[in-house]
């Protein structure tokens, strides 16, 4: 099935329609930059541009960064405090005149992955951290998701919130290089393993294109994977979530 996937960050909004079947992005990723303030009246209007490129007429899948729960934002994230209690997906649908399918966009990327990308064969525990603005992620058990987990609202070992430390935000305001941002980072993977005791944990997010720089300095013996679907897992995912939903 042909749908269309769109993927709203902290930093940019991405969309592309993709074949749900195959995960194969069938247009070229088209990006706006996320408006500031992120206020839910400026992304509706974003996100009716990108309905309005793609001269879309049926229902949408969205990947949104905050705890989403039947459809409504019940924590306001790294976007706008404005957007608490919001229904997303009837905002959405009000602003482009067309049905949208909302979910959180670390448990769709997670979704894209384990269902055809770097988890397909893991049977046990997953977790799926997406690293951007914020820490994203997705816990599954034997291919299915338990949803609204938020790693990245865990404490770190000083009191502060472990995304305010970790987030590769957090590495570009710093300007840390790559070895002190993975070296904070393998504190949350150490974190992570002694609660979830995942089998596999995969790395998605903008900064997962330089995993290869930063691998050596993650010590966790748990096996990290690269999202193979990289910085398009929640285009995709959020495709493959309204198709499921459709049917």
């Amino acid at each position: 099935m042909k749908m269309l996937g769109i993927d709203i960050g902290g930093s940019g909004i991405k969309g592309a329609i993709v074949n749900t079947k195959t995960g194969e992005l069938l247009t070229e990723r088209f990006r706006i930059a996320t408006p500031k303030p992120a206020t839910p009246e400026a992304v509706a209007k974003v996100v009716n541009e990108m309905i309005a490129h793609f001269d879309w007429k049926k229902a949408v899948g969205c990947s949104f960064p905050t705890t989403i729960v039947d459809g409504k934002c019940i924590h306001s994230g790294n976007l706008s405090p404005k957007w608490l209690n919001i229904k997303v997906d009837k905002l959405f649908k009000k602003e482009c005149k067309l049905p949208f399918y909302v979910s959180n966009d670390a448990d769709l990327a997670g979704l894209a992955e384990v269902s055809l990308g770097a988890a397909k064969d893991e049977k046990e525990v997953v977790l799926v951290i997406t690293i951007g603005t914020g820490i994203g992620s997705g816990l599954f058990y034997d291919g299915k998701l338990i949803p609204n987990l938020e790693v990245g609202r865990m404490l770190h070992t000083n009191g502060e919130i472990i995304e305010f430390h970790t987030a590769d935000s957090v590495r570009k305001k710093e300007d840390l290089s790559l070895e002190d941002w993975a070296k904070r980072f393998d504190s949350l993977l150490e974190y992570v393993r002694i609660v979830f005791t995942p089998s596999l944990i995969v790395l998605g997010g903008g900064i997962s294109k330089k995993f290869d720089d930063f691998k050596q300095y993650l010590t966790t013996d748990v096996t990290v994977k690269v999202a193979e679907f990289r910085n398009n897992a929640g285009i995709i995912g959020a495709a493959m979530y309204a198709s499921k939903k459709c049917k």
